[in-house]
């Protein structure tokens, strides 16, 4: 019997390579995402401090659509991301897509933040 693929084994296996690649500095600190069924959460973190910058997500009170894991909510957390990430004094992340496909929802988000005014 051939056993199961494990979605979320492979998918943390994944982002481990691409974890060994990017780090965060306080100069270009690392905006990591995770996205569920339901929700899209991106963090902006100092992996020297281990500090988290900035955060936003489908969750927040700040958002304001209501489907949340829609392409469009995808573009309005990377505006939000962008906006507050501005706001804290940083213009340039390092992208962490989390082990996910750079595409769809995960590419809405990064072209919205950097429409907002992120450099990555």
């Amino acid at each position: 019997m051939i056993k199961p693929i494990q979605k979320k084994k492979l998918r943390r296996k994944r982002h481990l390579r691409v974890r060994r690649k990017v780090f965060g500095t306080p100069e270009r600190p690392r905006m990591a995402v995770f996205k569920s069924n339901k929700h899209i959460y991106v963090q902006i973190i100092d992996d020297t401090k281990g500090h988290t910058i900035a955060a936003a997500s489908t969750v927040d009170k700040d958002f304001k659509l209501e489907k949340t894991w829609d392409i469009e909510a995808a573009k309005e957390v990377g505006k939000l991301i962008a906006k507050k990430a501005l706001e804290k004094g940083v213009s340039k992340v390092s992208f962490d897509r989390g082990g996910f496909k750079y595409h769809g929802k995960i590419k809405a988000l990064a072209d919205a933040a950097r429409e907002a005014g992120l450099d990555f």
